[in-house]
């Protein structure tokens, strides 16, 4: 975790760009990504020096050995004069960066080529570039938190995009992977991926897990094929290589894609989907794949995203998705489809209510967790409901941090469901049974199936009430006489 004073710094040097005419979020984030990509380039251009020096074995070098190219490095510019620094970086390390992989069309190279150097004078790219040495030189040199850097400017991106997409909270991103609990040799995917959270969450988890017991096969599998994001917003998709990357994963499938679109027919394919789909866009009818309208004939996407996932999984795979309360009780025929579809043909495993504030700032809607496995045969037997009330933060736009936290209950209760084959549906949690959603139409939302315990009040008779407010108007008469007396009225 990110200390204050580091998160101070980071916001220091935000205001800087602020205050020197990037007022987008989204192009701040992008323009001091460039730079910790570049530091970083040059931070592993000295790793390979040092191993070269002690081994005596020779390495490839990223920088060209030459004069010029010698320019190009972090540690050979950054005290230069800002004019100098700014035309360096400009001019010749930005179009190196462009073009370092070649013909190698990596998911980065391939979303580095619309990339723009923006940053507007030379003032503020030297206080950008002195902000971030200083952060890495000595608020966290040696400590492995350049990820927890870029997730906390990621933070930052308060708005919500167009079409109803918004950044999922990290904390509620690891709840899902902590539901799903990924393990090394599972492919991975997120076919809204934004700027990769939902992957990056993932990443962590196994190398918490796994680390130290991974194969070499499995360290192989982790730097590449593991991960897999699609989106339609290159920028979006430039930010989730380059957030992967800094998170040590050198060669995820990013790739730009209409994922319910009919350019997109991959079924069958993965392990884990983990996904916050956009809510309240519509897309044209005629693009839809068929396949998808097959099981929910519609054009809503929180719709047709659930029943991509069910393609693209493989049987036997596992999905965590964030929709919104529609899905769970929309009375259309397609949302009918979609809920009988999950139940009666797969196995949903666990609808999970999120209380309405955990989106804010971006947005108040009210959504839900669902959990299910694709088996093409079903086997849904009991539905286990869980009605969050607290995730750590106050529910208003602040987000400041609360005790109350229903969290790791959650994750507790999920991994020991037979524990909760006695709960009432009184208590937070409970089981439902697959013929009582049935029953309901395959209603999913918790109010359905929750019962609200009523307490008796017992209150005075009317004329007790009467007798007491009879007693006040005299105090209030007497009072006031008493006060006129001192007014000497």
């Amino acid at each position: 975790m990110l200390t204050g004073e580091v998160r101070n710094k980071v916001d220091k040097i935000w205001s800087d760009i602020w205050a020197g005419g990037i007022s987008n979020p989204l192009t701040v984030i992008e323009q001091l990504t460039y730079l910790m990509f570049i530091r970083s380039l040059d931070e592993k251009e000295l790793e390979n020096e040092s191993f070269e020096a002690l081994s005596g074995e020779v390495m490839a070098k990223i920088f060209p050995q030459d004069e010029e190219g010698q320019e190009l490095r972090w540690s050979k510019f950054k005290t230069k004069d800002a004019r100098i620094i700014y035309d360096i970086v400009g001019t010749k390390v930005f179009p190196f960066i462009k073009a370092m992989n070649g013909t190698n069309m990596t998911a980065f190279s391939r979303y580095m080529q619309d990339a723009m150097f923006l940053v507007p004078t030379p003032q503020v790219l030297q206080k950008m570039i002195t902000g971030l040495d200083e952060l890495y030189e000595h608020d966290i040199k040696n400590l492995d938190m350049q990820g927890d850097l870029y997730e906390y400017m990621l933070g930052k991106l308060a708005s919500a995009g167009q079409n109803g997409q918004f950044r999922t909270p990290k904390h509620i991103r690891d709840l899902m992977v902590h539901l799903l609990a990924p393990t090394p040799n599972d492919k991975i995917v997120d076919p809204a991926c934004g700027t990769a959270g939902f992957l990056v969450s993932s990443a962590e988890y196994i190398r918490e897990k796994y680390e130290s017991e991974m194969t070499s096969e499995q360290w192989e599998h982790f730097s590449g094929e593991m991960f897999s994001g699609y989106d339609t917003d290159r920028t979006m998709l430039r930010l989730s290589t380059m957030n992967l990357m800094l998170h040590s994963i050198s060669q995820p499938n990013i790739d730009y894609v209409d994922s319910v679109s009919r350019q997109n027919n991959t079924a069958s394919a993965y392990d884990i989907v983990l996904a916050n789909p956009p809510f309240t866009g519509t897309v044209d009818a005629e693009s839809i794949n068929d396949n998808l309208r097959t099981v929910t004939d519609t054009k809503k996407t929180e719709l047709l995203f659930v029943a991509l996932f069910l393609r693209i999984l493989r049987k036997g795979g596992r999905c965590a998705c964030i929709v919104p309360d529609g899905v769970l009780f929309g009375s259309t025929k397609a949302h009918k489809s979609l809920r009988k579809e999950l139940v009666e043909k797969h196995q949903l495993q666990a609808v999970i209510s999120l209380p309405s504030g955990v989106f804010k700032p971006y947005a108040g809607v009210s959504t839900a967790i669902l959990l299910f496995t694709k088996t093409g045969a079903g086997g849904t037997d009991k539905v286990w409901f869980y009605d969050m009330k607290a995730d750590g933060y106050s529910l208003d736009d602040k987000r400041s941090p609360i005790e109350a936290n229903d969290i790791p209950d959650i994750i507790a209760r999920y991994h020991k469901l037979e524990g909760e084959a006695d709960r009432l549906p009184t208590e937070q949690s409970f089981l439902v049974d697959k013929s009582a959603i049935e029953a309901n139409v395959y209603d999913l939302s918790i109010n359905r199936y929750k019962e609200v315990v009523y307490r008796k009040v017992e209150y005075d008779k009317p004329e007790v009430i009467m007798a007491r407010l009879d007693e006040l108007n005299l105090d209030i008469v007497s009072k006031m006489e008493e006060l006129r007396g001192v007014l000497g009225e």
